[in-house]
């Protein structure tokens, strides 16, 4: 199969369907197969993006983190079994919570998005943007609860990674950025890349693609949209984001850990191996993936052992994959909300698919699978509004407009496209709205007719 002619067509078919602003790289065996950039790095659409461009990295700054702390394991500075009260011992609420436990999502570490007008707060009365030192302050003054038990559970924590990366500055006595920069990028020949924060203090590159999101018709940077007071609050954040870089760093990162010019082979397993949960069981989720440090990890069939994360911020989206067996290695860098999210997962899984040996399945919009001509005989009795059951998508109302059905969610508008019978759909994500009598269903949560 032509997998650099698949690439580049899937890529630019969904750029044409406006889901799709960003780079990507592929390769096999230390060469690169398929590489390529579509769209523009500005709202105006004056800028275009080039393979060298910058991104955030987002969540996929996890890795890095953790490779971070690997590094302080070597050297005895630090142990994977060391309780983080050791470290912080204000964090009375952790007991028995390890570092272990906070590299694999299992310390039951609230995180932060669990309260993050506490970071919005700061921002607004004193004026700046809080560093990653006062998360010991953000778990103190909140009182929030761990989740569960150390190693009872999984779940996600951002605030997990800030701690870790406070401890790898504590610890060597070097902030976590520069420890980054003299112990992992400039060993793997990552010249590009930079932990820093670009809202706080400024971008450092001159080709940098600024995260961008859709509000109404509008293209917007995120700290310029209804999102934007967090986005900048985060900011000062570290070990969970905030690492910038391009597809060709982040190829020559996956070179660096074959040639062990960072963390030998053996440190590396150790990274690799999924997490066991006090049960015994080891986690995975729906897929089959279980978690590792920073890592989301996979045996396959086909092609061995994988290892994967993805990255997500308002206008950001990241991921990075590689095929540790089969020594392959899929980037994928974008820095727009898409204008259709099935479109723009078309494009992700289809990317996937070709990396596998597989023909990918055809670029689909929403407007694809809607149904042509549906029955509105009913679409009257589903207007009005609803309770607000759902955080994510508080569906506010929903009414008629010039014979198609819409909703606003958060005093924004969307088209509702028919997908099959009371079921429907929105560009903006995968999520299904089903109605029924005096009833919405919205992602699962059923929420009643006011």
């Amino acid at each position: 199969m032509e997998k650099n002619k698949l690439m580049q067509n899937l890529a630019r078919e969904a750029y044409e369907k406006n889901s799709n602003t960003g780079t990507w790289l592929y390769a096999e065996n230390g060469k690169i197969v398929s590489k390529g950039a579509v769209g523009f790095r500005d709202p105006e659409n004056t800028l275009p993006i080039t393979e060298d461009t910058i991104f955030q990295l987002a969540s996929v700054t996890k890795q890095f983190t953790a490779a971070a702390v690997m590094l302080l394991v070597r050297n005895g500075g630090l142990g994977l079994e060391d309780e983080i009260t050791k470290i912080f011992p204000e964090l009375t609420e952790y007991k028995g919570v390890t570092i272990r436990h906070l590299l694999t999502h299992t310390g039951g570490v609230p995180d932060y998005f669990a309260d993050p007008d506490w970071f919005l707060n700061i921002l607004k009365k004193e004026k700046r943007i809080p560093g990653n030192d006062e998360i010991l302050r953000f778990l103190c003054e909140t009182g929030l609860k761990p989740s569960f038990a150390p190693g009872e559970e999984w779940e996600y924590s951002n605030t997990g990674y800030n701690l870790l990366a406070l401890a790898v500055e504590r610890l060597s006595d070097v902030p976590y950025e520069e420890f980054l920069r003299k112990n992992i990028f400039e060993p793997a020949g990552m010249t590009s890349t930079r932990c820093c924060h670009i809202r706080r203090d400024g971008a450092p590159f001159e080709n940098f693609a600024r995260g961008a999101v859709i509000e109404g018709d509008e293209v917007k940077y995120a700290e310029d949209s209804g999102d934007g007071p967090y986005v900048i609050a985060f900011d000062g954040l570290n070990g969970d984001d905030y690492v910038y870089t391009n597809i060709f760093d982040m190829f020559a990162w996956d070179r660096a850990l074959r040639e062990e010019k960072v963390l030998a082979k053996e440190e590396q397993a150790i990274m690799c191996a999924p997490v066991v949960l006090n049960s015994g069981e080891t986690y995975s989720n729906g897929d089959g993936v279980g978690y590792g440090f920073g890592w989301g990890v996979k045996n396959d069939a086909e092609f061995g052992l994988t290892v994967s994360h993805s990255g997500g911020m308002p206008g950001v989206s990241t991921w990075y994959e590689r095929f540790i067996d089969a020594d392959r290695v899929l980037v994928l860098l974008g820095s727009r909300e898409p204008e259709d999210e099935r479109t723009f997962e078309s494009l992700f899984e289809g990317m996937r698919a070709i990396a596998m040996d597989k023909e990918p399945e055809p670029i689909i919009t929403i407007e694809d699978i809607a149904v042509k001509d549906p029955d509105r005989s009913s679409w009257e009795s589903f207007c009005g509004r609803y309770e607000k059951l759902s955080d994510e998508y508080p569906l506010d109302e929903v009414f008629i407009k010039d014979g198609d059905l819409y909703c606003k969610i958060d005093d924004l508008k969307f088209r509702l496209y028919p997908i099959g019978d009371n079921e429907f759909g929105i560009k903006c994500d995968t999520v299904k709205i089903v109605f029924s009598e005096n009833c919405v269903t919205v992602d699962g949560i059923d929420c009643k007719k006011l």
